[in-house]
This record gives C-alpha cells, sequence and structure tokens, in this order.
C-alpha cells in the first residue's frame, strides 16, 4: 500500500470519519471535505487525530489530489464531483472496502430490505454471549474503519445497506446473510429494480467454497437470483414453508437449525423477538452462530433474551391499557408490513412522512384486518389518505408527534396498541427517523 499518497474522504459523518482516522492511523496524508455541516463530535475526533478537514465545501482542487477517495455511503455514484473524480481515473471506493484491506478479522455481513439490524445486533449477541472478542458495525454501531484503526476485534458482525455494498470491491464476507430483497431506494438506481438487486447480490462476491451464503429461500427475487448465479459459498437457506436439508425451517411452531445433521430444535413462542419476519431473522441468525459452532444452549438463550434495536417495534409504554410502540425505523412500505403483520390487537397506526414512491396497495388487507383509525405524520398525506379512505373510518392528520400522540390517545382504548411505523422516510418534519422516534417516545411519556 505504500505506493498510496494521499487518502481524500467525502463525507463527514460516522463511515467518513471512521475512514479518516484508520487512513492516518496507517500513515497516509489525509484530507476530509463535506459539502455539509460536520457534527461538532465528529470535528472533535478529526482534530485529535490531527486530520485536515473542511465543511460546507468541496475544494475541488484539493479532492483531485487524491490517490483515492473514499465516500461516503450518502453520496450517489451520479453526483458531478463523483464523475469528475471517476473521468480522471481516481479510484472512488466505500470506507468497508477501505477497513477490510488493514484488517484479517472473520466477517459477518448482512444485507437485505428490511431487517438487517436487528439481524446484524442478533448476531452479535449471540456472539458476545458465547465470549468471541467481537465487533458490530456498518450501518449500526461504530463505523468499521474507526473500529479496524482503534480496536482488534478477532469477529465483526457487519450491517450492510445496498450503498455500502456498491462501492466494495475486493472485500471479502465470511459469511453472508441476505434477509429479503423488495423495491428501495429506486431513485438511487434510476428506477431499476434490477440494480438494486445486483447491488444486493454484491455481499456474495469475492466468496468461496470456504465460506457460507444465508438466505431466504422463500423470496421469490432471491431464488430468481440464484438461479441465474454461480454460488461458491456453500448455501444454507431458511424457509418458513417447509423443510430443507441443511439451514433452518419453521413447521408446527417449532424452529429447527440443520447443520452437518445436526438439529437445534426450539419453539417460536420461546423467541424474544415475535411476528413472523422476525422468525426469518431469528432463523438467519441461528444458522450463523451454528456455523461458528456455538453451542445450542447458548443460541436458544439468546434467541429468547434479545433486546431489540431503538425504534424498531420498541415498547415505549403502557398507558391506561394502551401500548405505545415505537417503530420509526420502518421507512418503508415492506418494514410497515412486517410491523403491522406482527401485531396481535387493534391497531391506532401512525403513518406519513416523505414518500419514496410508495405503493400502499400492499399494505391493504393487512391495514382492513388490524387497523382501526389511522393518524398521518406528515406535510403532504394526500396520498395516504386516498389510499385508505372507504376502508379505515377514522382518518385524522397531526403535523407533530405531540399531536399524532395525542389524537391516537383518543381514538385508542384499553388493550389496544398506538404503532409508528411511518413508511415513509423522516426529513419533512424531522431531522432523522430517530429524532422522530425520539419525539414520539416523549410525547408519550407526558402523556
Amino acid at each position: 500500500m505504500g505506493e498510496l499518497k494521499k487518502i481524500v474522504v467525502l463525507g463527514g459523518g460516522e463511515s467518513g470519519v471512521g475512514a479518516a482516522v484508520l487512513a492516518k492511523n496507517k500513515g497516509f496524508e489525509v484530507f476530509l471535505s463535506d459539502n455539509g455541516e460536520i457534527a461538532e463530535e465528529y470535528q472533535i475526533v478529526l482534530s485529535n487525530n490531527d486530520i485536515e478537514w473542511e465543511q460546507k465545501q468541496h475544494s475541488e482542487s484539493k479532492i483531485v489530489m487524491a490517490s483515492e477517495v473514499i465516500k461516503s455511503p450518502g453520496i450517489p455514484d451520479e453526483t458531478p464531483l463523483i464523475q469528475m473524480l471517476l473521468e480522471r481515473n481516481i479510484p472512488v471506493l466505500s470506507e468497508i472496502e477501505f477497513a477490510g484491506r488493514f484488517s484479517d478479522a472473520f466477517m459477518i455481513c448482512v444485507t437485505g430490505s428490511n431487517g438487517k439490524t436487528t439481524t446484524a445486533m442478533l448476531i452479535y449477541h449471540i456472539l458476545k454471549k458465547a465470549g468471541f472478542n467481537v465487533g458490530l458495525a456498518g450501518n449500526v454501531g461504530k463505523s468499521l474503519a474507526y473500529q479496524v484503526a482503534k480496536e482488534s476485534y478477532d469477529h465483526y458482525v457487519v450491517e450492510l445497506s445496498s450503498f455500502q455494498l456498491d462501492g466494495m470491491n475486493e472485500f471479502k464476507a465470511d459469511i453472508a446473510v441476505l434477509l429479503n430483497i423488495t423495491p428501495d431506494h429506486l431513485d438511487r438506481y434510476g428506477g431499476e429494480f434490477q440494480r438494486y438487486v445486483d447491488s444486493k447480490f454484491r455481499i456474495i462476491q469475492n466468496q468461496t467454497n470456504r465460506d457460507h451464503f444465508i438466505y431466504w429461500l422463500d423470496d421469490p427475487v432471491i431464488s430468481d437470483e440464484i438461479s441465474k448465479r454461480e454460488i461458491k459459498a456453500k448455501s444454507l437457506p431458511f424457509s418458513d414453508r417447509g423443510k430443507v436439508d441443511e439451514g433452518a425451517w419453521i413447521v408446527n411452531e417449532q424452529l429447527i437449525i440443520n447443520l452437518n445433521n445436526n438439529k437445534l430444535t426450539m419453539s417460536i413462542h420461546d423467541l424474544a423477538l415475535q411476528g413472523k419476519h422476525n422468525g426469518q431473522n431469528s432463523m438467519a441468525s441461528g444458522i450463523a452462530a451454528r456455523v461458528l459452532e456455538i453451542r445450542k444452549e447458548i443460541i436458544r438463550e439468546s434467541l429468547s433474551d434479545f433486546q431489540n434495536v431503538e425504534h424498531r417495534l420498541e415498547f415505549v409504554a403502557r398507558v391506561h391499557g394502551i401500548e405505545f410502540i415505537n417503530d420509526s425505523k420502518a421507512t418503508n412500505v415492506n418494514s410497515t408490513w412486517y410491523a403491522l403483520e406482527s401485531m396481535s390487537k387493534p391497531v391506532v397506526w401512525i403513518v406519513g412522512g416523505v414518500d419514496k414512491g410508495n405503493d400502499y396497495q400492499m399494505l391493504q388487507e393487512l391495514v382492513v384486518s388490524k387497523v382501526k383509525a389511522i393518524v398521518c405524520l406528515g406535510k403532504d398525506n394526500s396520498k395516504i389518505i386516498k389510499a385508505f379512505s372507504g376502508k379505515i373510518d377514522h382518518i385524522l392528520e397531526a403535523q407533530s408527534a405531540m399531536d399524532a400522540v395525542g389524537l391516537s390517545y383518543q381514538l385508542a382504548t384499553k388493550g389496544e396498541i398506538v404503532l409508528l411505523s411511518p413508511a415513509c422516510a423522516s426529513f419533512d418534519l424531522f431531522d432523522d427517523y430517530e429524532d422522530r422516534g425520539n419525539k414520539f417516545k416523549r410525547a408519550v411519556k407526558s402523556l
């Protein structure tokens, strides 16, 4: 790597700052540039590591001097600055790709349109309980690059978005987990679903017959793609429709994991995470743990005592017998489908925000069977109102989390659920999904 003289990092968030710290740690000249404002916590990290940086601009004269550019996953390839770099044959890569060069750790990588954060955290939970020296990275926890620079873990569980996968070339997952593929982020892929599918399948690139590929057999997109591709890794599918030779399945309310004719069985009622989709997350996590030869009793215990990620089907409080659940991380229709599917009581549903080309048709059957009232939380709710008018008697609008919670509380009665599961991005009324979820929780606690 000695020929690399200068690393330029574009983006001053968790990923970019981690990459800059690692590059500095490895002796490169480093310059970080962010067109927006860099959070104070990251400014401190950059200054403490003696890294040159700028904000609210991109100084092209400095950027084009780079031997390589590491870009934030949030910056599209079509951005004029990125196109200019590529035209000059300056390599542009992801923080994950860069971090992988400097780590010999065992990589367990998780992707999918939905459930990847929960599954990554669940695998991490099992490994920690089993005594592994393990880090949690990618879209959750500290960036992989920062941990490679500052820690010395033997294993990493890495959650990967399609944007992170797009910038990976030589990086390899020792265990690759692909949960599901449904249309999402199509604005980044020119409206072409196949480009998004190809991006997700990059998780298995560079795998050999010594590696493992865990995937949901019942997903029609995944099954179709597998039939068209040469898979070198050992395939370990999971299914909730029937038995597989090796992998995992659910039958008669029992979750069964079978590797090398060695079965682990537990009741789905003992799982910490309930709902059909969480059965899938638990199967994927359990298979990964068995590949690593973790003892069955540790896996059973971990799958039954796991605490879910914040803002993902997070229980907030019970007020006068009404349960309030924060699923603010559900920023697409598919995530909300999973949330509604797991509800076992009548629901007052808080939905809305920035629509990413949503098709609410796939929710209609669930909404009719489970939802008693809708509270729209967004600046433009016309599409939601049109989709469910005539199907749900009560559809109200709110312009703040406090208003939404107040209206929902009036609509719900004892034994029912108020569910914030927006199916939309948050940027019309909130900073991000975390800000939305936190304001929802504060509003609930003020009741």
